[in-house]
């Protein structure tokens, strides 16, 4: 090809070249550093491009010092969704810790700060303790949970003290058309009063300004940068270059502040759980392109064990079948809900059920064992989940879902082979598992199939312990008689045949009390009531892919 009919590739040093184009970038946060009080928080993420920031922010603040200017905060912060590939969550805890050491010999005010989600908003405790589907497209509860309320809650407790802050990220127009759009948005935004300053205005967090200092650059340009500059903190590039060749090609798990910014589900390093994906390439890549990763696979298992995603339509229905046999058939609060596709009308299945949880539990622990046996020593006491964690599963188990036998504790002997190190609980003469066990297979006996008449009374018996010796009662009731509704079907089969002739009820009622209803709508319903009418004879829950199943926090 001709020089003529060459494309000229872009890049942000084209212009001034790699030198003046960092120099005015600096000059530009020293002046903008200096313009107020309002202290800065910058997202780490360890990868490239909040490296590249941290970078640019850090040689800044050290020509300040020089000048006995350098005086105001800046917090760098990353978020552990404590389910992070391990690799790199080793990666970025080491990296802090080396911040912490250099901003100390060199006195800076630099302060790094590792977010870790509530306990009651963390994965395990959500998918194991409560039952939550695992995430996908329709339901994505983990990013609220996992990343943006750990980050925010730290941004507007700066703000409560301060007013203002300024969020510095590592987002680039290059990285997407979706993004430089965004970005684009929030720059002229009639709300942004700083566009002089090269701020941007944010589109959730109240008085955050959103400064972009590498907007313009491309994905070879921050490798440009990160291998002609030196890292300031001692932790090379050329090693976190290695590690993004250890992984398949793609961007970085940015910080997460709102729904608008992509999550990890098209990122390069993300959790090791995360269902958003049809295969987690990365950890794929480094442990095929390295066999001293081996000890990663008890991890890739685990997310391949609640995976509902394929691109093969018969699999993807395959692991919908699976997926379907262990929820219940009622949402957390007791309800069926109907839904209807063209494929059919069926029950859409709520939280896992405690068998499943109960299983799902013993393989996490297991693996936690394999990969603290198999792997490097930084991993040997690595624990996917730790005692809290441990502790808040068990009470949502026996408190809020009323499973009294307290398997817990059996469950972490069994799989670890070491003592509960949890609380211990007073032994109750008949709330135990040995009792329940007994009078489970009672129930089986009396042809409980599918286990509801014994939820029922091991929740009546819990429901009544519980009262046992308050003084005033006036939630027994009820408590008892929620109880009751939601355990009032004898199988699977008895409840959707409920919940579809209830529906098909209410589509005849909206039919014949509508009378402005378009010939259109008409249609509609007597078509939904013909798909309703048809199911109602379907055994088991549908086999089809339901296309647009609708979920909720409430399941």
């Amino acid at each position: 090809m001709s020089s003529e009919t060459a494309v000229k590739i872009y890049s942000a040093f084209s212009q001034k070249g790699l030198k003046q184009t960092i120099a005015d970038a600096k000059a530009h946060i020293k002046q903008l550093y200096l313009s107020d009080e309002i202290p800065w928080v910058i997202g780490y993420s360890g990868g490239k491009d909040s490296t590249a920031i941290l970078q640019l922010i850090w040689y800044a603040l050290l020509d300040l010092k020089e000048e006995d200017k350098c005086n105001k905060e800046v917090h760098v912060i990353s978020t552990d969704t404590l389910v992070e590939n391990p690799f790199v969550a080793m990666w970025v805890e080491k990296s802090l810790e080396r911040m912490k050491q250099a901003t100390e010999t060199q006195g800076l005010p630099i302060i790094p700060h590792r977010l870790t989600p509530a306990v009651k908003d963390r994965f395990w405790v959500n998918l194991i303790g409560k039952g939550y589907p695992a995430p996908r497209f329709k339901f994505r509860w983990c990013t609220d949970r996992l990343k943006i309320a750990p980050s925010n809650a730290f941004i507007n407790g700066l703000v409560d003290k301060g007013g203002e802050a300024i969020l510095v990220l590592g987002t680039r127009k290059a990285e997407s058309t979706a993004r430089a759009a965004s970005m684009d948005h929030y720059e002229s935004i009639e709300t942004n009063t700083r566009k002089a300053d090269g701020l941007t205005a944010n589109g959730s967090l109240d008085r955050v300004w959103v400064y972009t200092p590498i907007a313009d650059w491309t994905n070879d340009d921050v490798w440009v940068y990160l291998n002609s500059v030196n890292n300031p903190w001692n932790f090379p590039n050329q090693d976190l270059m290695g590690m993004y060749q250890g992984a398949t090609e793609g961007g970085e798990c940015p910080l997460v502040v709102d729904k608008s910014t992509q999550s990890c589900g098209d990122s390069r390093f993300g959790c090791y759980v995360c269902t958003m994906v049809s295969e987690d390439k990365s950890m794929t890549a480094m442990i095929a392109n390295d066999d001293e990763k081996d000890w990663m696979l008890p991890l890739l298992a685990l997310r391949n064990e609640i995976d509902v995603n394929d691109a093969n339509r018969d699999k993807k229905l395959d692991k919908l079948r699976r997926d379907k046999s262990r929820r219940d058939f009622r949402r957390m609060n007791g309800n069926l809900t109907v839904h209807i596709s063209k494929h059919g009308a069926d029950i859409v299945p709520g939280p896992y059920i405690q068998s499943f949880r109960a299983e799902l539990l013993e393989k996490v622990l297991k693996a936690q064992v394999a990969v603290q046996q198999m792997g490097p020593a930084e991993v040997k006491d690595l624990e996917l989940l730790p005692v809290e964690e441990l502790e808040e599963i068990r009470r949502i188990w026996l408190e809020e879902k009323l499973e009294i036998e307290d398997i817990l504790p059996g469950i972490y002997e069994r799989a670890t082979g070491k003592t509960y190190p949890g609380n211990k609980r007073a032994h109750h003469p008949i709330l135990n598992e040995d009792v329940m066990i007994k009078l489970k297979n009672y129930c089986a006996k009396q042809d409980d199939g599918d286990g509801l008449m014994y939820q029922q009374i091991r929740a009546v018996m819990a429901i009544a312990n519980k009262h046992k010796n308050q003084l005033r009662r006036a939630n027994l009731a009820n408590e008892l008689n929620d109880s009751l509704e939601k355990g009032a079907f004898s199988s699977l089969e008895d409840a959707k045949t409920f919940a579809l002739r209830r529906k098909q009820h209410e589509l005849r009622i909206q039919l014949d009390n509508s009378p402005n209803l378009t010939a259109k709508e008409r249609e509609t319903i007597e078509e939904q009531m013909a798909i309703v009418t048809r199911s109602i004879h379907q055994q088991g829950y549908s086999s089809l892919l339901i296309e647009t199943e609708v979920v909720s926090d409430d399941f």
